[in-house]
């Protein structure tokens, strides 16, 4: 059996911030929701979870897609 985890207000509003964060949300509306005066405050909840590595790969292989290679230029 596992230990239970304490639940706690901030528990909560890391969750918050972590979910939005992987449902796409601007890291700087992030900041206003949660009323952080400083952006390095809100990258605390950046932390990479396998769901925003997944999204992140997807981003990047759609990116890299979108280019073509011409004889050393990109186009």
């Amino acid at each position: 059996m596992r230990p239970q985890k304490k639940i706690t207000p901030h528990s909560l509003r890391h969750s918050y911030a972590t979910h939005l964060i992987e449902a796409g949300v601007d890291l700087l509306e992030v900041q206003k929701i949660l009323g952080h005066h400083s952006i390095l405050t809100t990258t605390r909840y950046t932390h990479l979870t396998s769901h925003t590595a997944d999204r992140l790969n997807e981003r990047i292989e759609a990116l890299m897609r979108s280019f073509k290679l011409d004889w050393g230029t990109v186009k």
